[in-house]
């Protein structure tokens, strides 16, 4: 059974261990803890406005998936930190549709008209994923002004969000 939490701090270390080991042992990302600041600081960098930071946890109350929503105080919000540790990950499971399905809830419920997000053109499961989820992948050029690029990322997505009731 898997739920999905409100980041606290007890969760802290784990989330900066998932994250760093899938970047960089599983995938390879040339990033480092010093290059993402935010996760030394979530509650002030996501958990303000209408951002949040979640975590999902197996019985054992162990991190095994994050994501996180950005306001980035106009009508859109940007996805960051989508990560599920690989023996969690797949249909069966199911944690990154519901970590995803969470997301997505918060952001219609405060009027959010669109997601963004970036990502790297070698993580072609995430690409599927989201394409699945109906996000389509759009130039740098679309972002939008404000959007908080990250050095790493090489490609681009956008998903339309439908906030009537």
């Amino acid at each position: 059974m898997i739920n999905i939490k409100t980041y606290e701090p007890k969760y802290g270390d784990p989330v900066v261990a998932l994250i760093l080991n899938i970047q960089q042992n599983e995938f390879q990302v040339p990033v480092t803890l010093a290059d993402q600041p935010d996760l030394l600081a979530i509650d002030s960098f996501y958990q303000q406005r209408n951002g949040e930071f979640w975590v999902a946890v197996n019985e054992q109350d162990e991190v095994v998936g994050t994501i996180a929503l950005i306001d980035n105080g106009e009508i859109f919000g940007t996805i960051r930190k989508m990560f599920v540790r690989a023996d969690y990950r797949g249909k069966e499971r199911g944690v990154a549709a519901s970590l995803f399905k969470h997301l997505e809830q918060k952001a219609i419920e405060n009027q959010m008209i669109a997601l963004y997000l970036g990502t790297v053109d070698r993580l072609k499961a995430s690409h599927r994923f989201y394409e699945k989820n109906g996000f389509s992948q759009i130039p740098k050029q679309d972002l939008p002004h404000n959007y908080p690029l990250m050095q790493v990322d090489t490609m681009f997505f956008k998903k339309e969000l439908s906030t009537k009731k």
